[in-house]
Formats: structure tokens, sequence, C-alpha cells
């Protein structure tokens, strides 16, 4: 008999966890690392796993797997052509960041506890990839659950656990401000949280059950736009659309940098919630919310823009952008059409690995230069030609260039978009301001790289260099699958069909 394989997937991540947490390991400077390997070879494991579900799911249709916990909840847990390609880019992110995070936690526990013994050291080490590790379970069991309230447990497990505590401990102020920042953080968080919880509470007393797939028999009722409304909510709130946006550039900035890929996974993977848990079951009651989605998306790509463009700080200025980019997948999906969800959720994918890319790459410039103020780099092409190459690969991500995953996405929604507003001139108009504003990231993406590493060198230049390898070559491979999905999207795209087919 074996193991059902997505229980596996879920909840391996925490069994290695625990494995970190009650191993003593050997000691000497090197093998404290055995935390961060243990991390890796459980999250290869479960990619495997991932890989191996796709085909079966290719083969035999989607794979459900039922865990009974109690009255009215149940780790139901579903894999199907719109979870699977989700969850197994999320798990190959959490997979590379892994790899970057064995040196970069080293340089984050040198600078924060200088003083620290071998044993106080290995300690920190060991708990950060103990915290790590929840990531995966959180993203997994959002992504896969079939019921509302494991799927409201799951986002609370990512918000209080690993956000809050890796913030608190390796965060990059000083010891009160991280607090305050993770703080803020564990408040919005739980604020969002709770507003998908009510939601879910009042859909519960309309059709007594908490299971996704019996959302659809709300529809038509009139509490449904309540409901709808109370989720879009919380939802908005982990997705920082103006204006519930202000925890965004705190939050994001403070995060040690091998975490930040990771909260932009956080804040993105609301749309594969919106898009599960209403715009699927709820279609029609959905209509309503449709060019408000798209009008609030709009505003927010604009002031995110505005915002990037005027930080010099390498975090806040990923951060910020942040804001800006989430919000070209919210109006994809906002749009309600095949090609528009479709867009948005690819769109979310090629972002994530975008976003992972960035944040890594910035935090190789402040890992190497020692400062977070863009203003004091430049003309760093010659030392880290490898990072530069990094930054400017993330760039094209993010502006949509061909032929990375980038351009697909936002052809993909922006064409569904005109589907849904081509009957009316004022719609196309709006849709033809929303493409011209994806101008804006290929200014503030491309000038600010050109401003780092081009011109004259503003820096000790016998420091400078391209990171150690376990850092630089995780992000390469980011790289190459945003150019896969970028050439090849079919596969992706074929799977989205299976669940998104038509209203």
């Amino acid at each position: 008999m074996t193991f059902p394989i997505l229980i596996q997937i879920v909840f391996v991540p925490i069994i290695a966890a625990l494995l970190i947490l009650f191993t003593r390991f050997p000691k000497g400077s090197k093998k404290i690392r055995y935390a961060g390997w243990i991390t890796i070879v459980a999250l290869i494991y479960t990619s495997i796993l991932l890989c191996r579900t796709g085909i079966n799911i290719l083969e035999k249709g989607p794979v459900l797997e039922n865990h009974i916990i109690g009255p009215n909840v149940s780790i139901n847990l579903l894999a199907d052509g719109l979870s699977l390609p989700i969850a197994l880019i999320i798990n190959i992110i959490c997979l590379a960041l892994a790899f970057y995070s064995l040196h970069y936690v080293d340089h984050r526990i040198d600078l924060i506890y200088p003083h620290a013994d071998q044993k106080t050291y290995t300690l920190y080490f060991k708990r950060f990839f103990f915290l790590y590790l929840f990531f995966p379970t959180g993203f997994m069991g959002v992504v896969f659950s079939t019921n509302l309230i494991s799927m409201y447990v799951f986002m609370e497990l990512l918000t209080i656990i690993p956000l809050y505590f890796i913030m608190a401990q390796f965060g990059y102020s000083d010891y009160i401000t991280r607090y305050k920042v993770a703080l803020m953080c564990l408040y919005w968080g739980v604020a969002g949280a709770t507003l998908f919880f009510i939601g879910i509470l009042l859909g519960f007393n309309e059709i007594a059950s908490f299971e996704i797939g019996e959302l659809s028999k709300l529809s038509g009722n009139p509490v449904t736009f309540w409901i709808i409304l109370l989720i879009l909510l919380g939802l908005c709130t982990k997705l920082a659309i103006v204006p519930l946006h202000a925890w965004m550039p705190w939050v994001h900035a403070e995060h040690p940098t091998c975490i930040a890929g990771l909260l932009a996974v956080y804040a993105n993977i609301a749309v594969y919630i919106a898009v599960r848990v209403l715009i699927i079951p709820l279609y029609d009651d959905m209509k309503i919310f449709s060019v408000p989605i798209m009008i609030m998306a709009l505003i927010t790509m604009i002031y995110g823009a505005f915002l990037t463009l005027a930080q010099t700080d390498a975090k806040r200025f990923c951060a910020c952008s942040t804001i800006s980019q989430i919000s070209y997948s919210v109006f994809g999906i906002g749009a309600m059409t095949v090609m528009g969800i479709k867009g948005g959720l690819f769109y979310f994918l090629s972002h994530i690995i975008g976003k992972a890319i960035l944040f890594s790459t910035a935090g190789i410039l402040v890992y190497t230069a020692g400062t977070r103020d863009m203003r004091k780099m430049g003309g760093l092409w010659k030392k880290m030609p490898l990072t530069c190459i990094l930054w400017m690969v993330a760039a094209l991500i993010l502006s949509a260039l061909p032929p990375f995953s980038g351009f697909v996405g936002k052809w993909l929604f922006f064409t569904g978009s005109f589907q849904a507003l081509k009957a009316h001139p004022a719609g196309v108009i709006f849709v033809v301001a929303a493409v011209l504003s994806t101008l804006l990231t290929l200014v503030y993406t491309f000038s600010t790289g050109f401003k780092i590493f081009f011109g004259p060198l503003k820096m000790d230049s016998d420091y400078i260099k391209d990171p150690p390898l376990t850092m630089s070559l995780p992000i390469l491979f980011l790289v190459f699958l945003a150019l896969a999905l970028g050439i090849f999207p079919g596969p992706v795209l074929h799977l989205f069909s299976f669940v998104i087919i038509g209203f």
C-alpha cells in the first residue's frame, strides 16, 4: 500500500522541519548546513511527486484524496489542471531559493549576530530552515485544498509561522524595527484572512458545506453578493490592491532577500484562490464585480509603478514593483473571459519567477556591496557580469518581452480584456490605458539596472564580485524555467484548459 501522494507533497516539508528541529548535528562550521540540505532533499522529493502527479492527470484525469478530520472539516486535496502547474512552479521556486539560502543565511547570521558562538550560530541556522519549510507546506495546502476551512488554515499558517518569525529574527533593520514590521505583516495577514473566514462562514450558513465544489449552490442567492464582497476584500488585502497596499513596501523590504521571493508567492496566490473559490463556481454572480476589479487593478498598476520609480533602496524598489506587477494578474482574471483568466494565472506564474530572480539579484547586490542604497552603486557590470545578466533577465520577464514567460501571460489577458470590453468604446480605451501602463515597468526595471551596472564604478572594487555558485546557479535555473514557459507555454495552458473550459 502506497501512501497518498498529495498528502506527502503537503506534509513532507513539515516532517523535514521536525527532523531539523530535533536532530543534533555534529559540530563544525560546514556541518551546520545539514539543515539546509535536509530542506533541499525534501523539496526535490516533493517536486518529483508533483511531476508524477502531472503525468497521472494527463493520463487518467484529476487526482482527489479525502482525509476526514471532523464534521464538515476535512483535508481534501485535489490535483487538477489548475492546481498542479501552479503547485509545481511554486515548489520549484521554493527549492531554488532553498539552495540560494545556504550561503545567504550564513551572511545574515554573521551580520545580525556577529558575536554568536558556534552553538548559537548553529541554532539560528537550524531555526531558519525549520521555519522555511512551513512555506511549501502552506502553499501546497492552499493550492490543493478543496475545503475552505483547510484553505483558511493553510493561509494562516503562512502568515503566523514563517512570515512573522523569519522576519522578526532575520530581517534587515534593528531588533525593534524588525519586530514592528513583523507585527504589521501579522496584523494585515490576519485581517485579510479574517475577512475571508467571515465570507466562508456566511456561505456555510446558506449551503451547510465548506466544500469548494458545493459553492455553485450559492448562485443566485441574494446573500452571495456579500459573501463574494467579503472574500474579495480579504484577497485584495493579500494582493496589496490600492488602498490595501500599505503593508507591502515595509514587509517586502524587511524580509531577508531569500524569503522576499516567497513573499511574492504569498501575495500572488490570492489570484489562484479568487479563480478557484469565486470565478469558477460563482461566475454569474461575479460579473457585477468585473469592472470594479479591473478599475482597481489599473489604478494599482499605475500607482505601484510610480511608487517604484521613486525608490532608491534596492529592496524597497523590488517591494513596490510587486504592488504594480500583481495587479496585472488581477486585471486579467477581472475580465472574466477564458483568455483573461488563463492569462492572469499564467502571468501570476511568470511574475513569481521573475520576482524571485529580481529579489535574489537585489540580495546579491546588498550582500556584495554592503548597502541597499542604489545611488551608491554604479559600474558594477565589469565586476559582477553574471549578476547584471540576472537583473536584466528579470527586467525582461517583468516587462513581458519575448521570448520570456511574461509576454505570453500579458498577451493572453489583454486579449481577454479586449474581448470583455470591446462592445464599449470607453472599455477599449480603458484596456489601451492598461497596455500603455506596462511601459512603466520597462522604464523602471531597465533604467535602474543601467544605473546600478553601468557608468563609473562608485565603490571599492577589491571586494566586489559575483556570488558563490550556490547562490547564482539556482537563480539561473529559474531564468531557464521562465524561458521554457515563454517558448513552450502549451503544456501549462493545456492543463488550465481542463478546468477553465468556458463560461
